[in-house]
């Protein structure tokens, strides 16, 4: 092995002067040394907390005691949160990074030289493996043609970059510059697909969005937050949402209705069978997605920090 010098060490933090690093923690006091660990010296740290009650800003306060740290007293949601760390940001690049999420200085490299070589990429995200080495598919084709295409269970990654439709926001690295040309996260999502409805954005402003298969990073999926019963229940309550408003968002009010009466009758009996069938997981899962669908039917907003529960249509033909 080399010695190491003076000069190697520079070049490798040289990377992280380029990188504001945002991370939105919820519950992730068990997962955030793990993020933290792998970021350089040299990097601006961006952490914002929605509401943790298990420590967390404490824990990420001693990690990095030169990290902006920002508390928000209540659940603001990711995209929201996200805008809030951005908002921050003094470097070139924002590297959104979730908590559960492991980004070491050879990943960050390769992303920031491929962002060189393709200027117009506003969004570059890496390859992913999860918890025990596994591909983790990080891009996909857009949401709305998602359903044509078959299972990805035994995708294998691509050997070079890929201008996808969509990239995954587990790590992504944002150009600043065509941020503010983009705008910010739709806050009216409080979770899920608020990266989907970011990447449309992305090209609908003319910008592109890279993978980078041979930048790696680590993934736990599902560690961002303390798992409970509760955590299930916003998830899929959510989920259920947040569908139904890019539907609309995108299609029209008239596009919207046709999925979501039919959902609102099949969730129904989803949980009703997994109940008399004693699928407890099952049918709590399925009582979450029906009352998202309800609760976006009859207008109930996602967010409390938002009181708008329809978005402004994307298509103004379909309205």
């Amino acid at each position: 092995m080399a010695p190491t010098t003076e000069n190697s060490i520079t070049s490798r933090a040289a990377p992280w002067q380029r990188v504001s690093v945002v991370v939105v923690t919820h519950h992730s006091r068990a997962v955030i040394e793990g993020c933290l660990a792998g970021i350089g010296d040299d990097a601006e740290v961006i952490v914002i907390d929605n509401a943790s009650d298990d420590g967390t800003p404490d824990k990420a306060r001693h990690l990095s005691p030169d990290a902006i740290i920002e508390e928000n007293t209540i659940g603001v949601g990711y995209g929201a949160g996200a805008n809030q760390g951005l908002a921050r940001v003094t470097r070139e690049f924002a590297l959104l990074a979730n908590p559960d999420s492991k980004v070491d200085t050879v990943a960050l490299e390769r992303l920031l030289d491929a962002a060189d070589v393709y200027p117009d990429a506003a969004l570059l995200a890496p390859r992913v493996l999860d918890d025990g080495g596994a591909y983790e598919p990080a891009h996909d084709i857009e949401l709305f043609r998602r359903h044509l295409m078959p299972s990805r269970a035994r995708e294998v990654p691509p050997d070079g970059p890929v201008c996808a439709d969509y990239l995954s926001g587990a790590v992504v690295l944002l150009r600043m510059a065509s941020f503010r040309a983009i705008g910010p996260f739709d806050e009216a999502i409080f979770l899920y697909y608020e990266d989907d409805d970011f990447c449309m954005r992305i090209r609908k402003a003319g910008f592109s969005a890279i993978l980078v298969p041979h930048a790696q990073v680590n993934h736990g999926g599902g560690g961002s937050v303390r798992p409970s019963a509760h955590y299930r229940w916003e998830k899929y309550w959510h989920m259920a949402w947040s569908r139904l408003y890019l539907e609309q968002k995108y299609h029209g009010r008239a596009a919207c209705a046709a999925i979501a009466w039919p959902s609102l009758l099949r969730y129904a009996a989803k949980t009703l069978g997994n109940v008399l069938t004693a699928h407890r997981a099952k049918a709590w899962r399925d009582l979450a997605r029906l009352f998202g669908t309800a609760g976006y039917i009859l207008r109930i907003p996602a967010s409390r920090t938002v009181t708008r529960a329809r978005p402004e249509t994307a298509n103004t033909e379909t309205r």
